[in-house]
């Protein structure tokens, strides 16, 4: 192949995530509420049927389905089924920045305002409960920071003759911050969740 065809071929290409399509695609909603004339986050705590992270506190959402046009339709479909609401209750719906996990996913957090929370009829096999905190405990409360380490550690073949320094490669050893909002002994908001709230609460703040 001539180099003339090589630039031919990737004109005017936009840059994405390398294998984006093999990434298994979320969106979830912040959802915006006013509680007693006070605008608050509301949360659901996960079923304790659920087979992964049952308990956990977390927003509204879940995958990107075919059917769906976008993932802000996914977002509002996703809290529409878990609280029962219907999806016009849900307005003034805005992106944050996408995340693209360790564990092979990308998350697109959304924030929006929620209406008639009166009306929320929570989906009991995904959904536990829901409950509410005011946005300023999360605007003056820096969250605990905790540090995960992540080891390398290959397969058994794992072929170390093809690298330099064989079995005595230096890997990078990676550590991440993992947040923790302790708002209440029962409301501990952790993980993802909690990293989605910081970055929420950066933008709004500057």
């Amino acid at each position: 192949m001539h180099a003339s065809e090589v630039f031919m071929k990737l004109q005017g290409r936009e840059p994405g995530i390398l294998n984006q399509k093999r990434y298994r695609k979320s969106a979830v909603l912040l959802p915006i509420v006013e509680v007693d004339g006070e605008t608050h986050l509301l949360f659901e705590v996960r079923s304790k049927k659920m087979r992964t992270q049952p308990g956990d506190i977390c927003f509204p959402g879940g995958r990107v389905e075919q059917q769906d046009e976008n993932v802000m339709e996914t977002a509002i479909r996703e809290t529409s089924e878990e609280l029962g609401v219907i999806p016009e209750s849900i307005s003034n719906v805005i992106p944050l920045d996408y995340i693209v996990s360790d564990m092979g996913g990308i998350i697109y957090p959304y924030v929006g305002e929620l209406s008639n929370i009166s009306e929320i009829q929570i989906n009991a096999l995904e959904v536990e409960e829901v409950f509410t905190v005011p946005l300023n405990y999360f605007i003056h409360t820096e969250p605990e920071q905790y540090k995960i380490d992540f080891n390398v550690l290959p397969e058994r073949d794992f072929p170390y003759e093809l690298i330099h320094n064989g079995e005595n490669y230096d890997w990078r050893q990676r550590q991440m911050n993992e947040l923790f909002y302790v708002y209440h002994p029962r409301r501990v908001i952790w993980g993802l969740t909690a990293r989605i709230i910081y970055h929420f609460v950066e933008l709004i703040k500057d």
